[in-house]
């Protein structure tokens, strides 16, 4: 008993912290959420004028378009190239890429998107160079398609650190007694690797669909605060000098909170028949 009293004061300042800058925010911006500046009334004003105005559901529909495909694609990427370092084993060339990997996971934000706007902005390097030669002819970093792009390249090496540790799973006598069984590579991914890597695929991709949600620097620094994704809104309504609500950004966030924990219980429960579909 003495030693369980002595870990759990040794994990109290944790708990101190995560209340005080977790669970006390959470619960102000809840409670903030239900009062109306428009209405001066406590209610769901700021809910329904969030869900009935086309200004607001255009944000959460840019933010859901830009987000999942950025999340789709750095998952798909991440998964070739986590599997190809695997197969590299130690080398030299596998620790300068991981190396790399965990260096460019931590660049974004305003030095991200400054690099972009001198590679592929309207006058950048890349941009006039592939242009010289007929290509990129209509592709503009600072529409959609373009933030996708810069959204991919932040989530790759996020979705190379939390997919390398999942292929310890793959056993490989597994894959030569499939091979021995007459199996070729496609039938042993098919029905052995996929499905014992599913649970890591799915976490990852949940993972980058938030970390891909909650971006805020980079989306302003690269327009401004001029392209119209949930971040920037809340941003505008906490601290904009023309529409200041707080109270507005407040059911925002919240709105984002119930999104992201409603995609959560969706990936528990693929979770929980994955597991019971590998038991039977």
């Amino acid at each position: 008993m003495k030693g369980k009293w002595i870990a759990a004061l040794f994990i109290l300042p944790f708990l101190v912290f995560f209340i005080a800058f977790q669970l006390a925010p959470l619960a102000w911006i809840a409670v903030s959420s239900f009062y109306s500046e428009t209405y001066e009334a406590w209610g769901l004003g700021n809910y329904t004028d969030i869900l009935t105005s086309p200004f607001y559901l255009q944000a959460m529909r840019f933010s859901l378009d830009i987000s999942i495909w950025s999340s789709l694609y750095g998952l798909i990427i991440a998964l070739v190239g986590s599997y190809s370092l695997r197969q590299l084993g130690p080398t030299k060339l596998h620790d300068f890429v991981m190396s790399f990997t965990n260096m460019t996971s931590n660049f974004a934000g305003v030095p991200l998107a400054f690099a972009f706007v001198i590679l592929l902005g309207l006058n950048g390097c890349l941009t006039l160079l592939l242009r010289k030669y007929g290509l990129m002819e209509h592709f503009d970093l600072y529409s959609k398609d373009g933030l996708i792009v810069l959204y991919t390249y932040f989530q790759i090496p996020l979705g190379v650190l939390l997919m390398y540790p999942a292929f310890d799973a793959l056993r490989e006598d597994w894959r030569e007694s499939a091979a021995l069984l007459g199996a070729g590579r496609w039938s042993y991914w098919r029905h052995i690797g996929i499905p014992v890597l599913f649970p890591a695929l799915l976490g990852t991709f949940v993972i980058l669909l938030a970390n891909a949600l909650g971006a805020y620097a980079t989306v302003y620094a690269l327009t401004t605060g001029n392209f119209n994704v949930v971040p920037v809104r809340i941003a505008a309504l906490v601290s904009g000098d023309i529409s200041l609500d707080p109270n507005m950004g407040s059911a925002l966030a919240m709105l984002l909170v119930v999104l992201m924990a409603f995609i959560t219980l969706i990936h528990q429960w693929l979770l929980r028949k994955s597991y019971l579909s590998q038991r039977s």
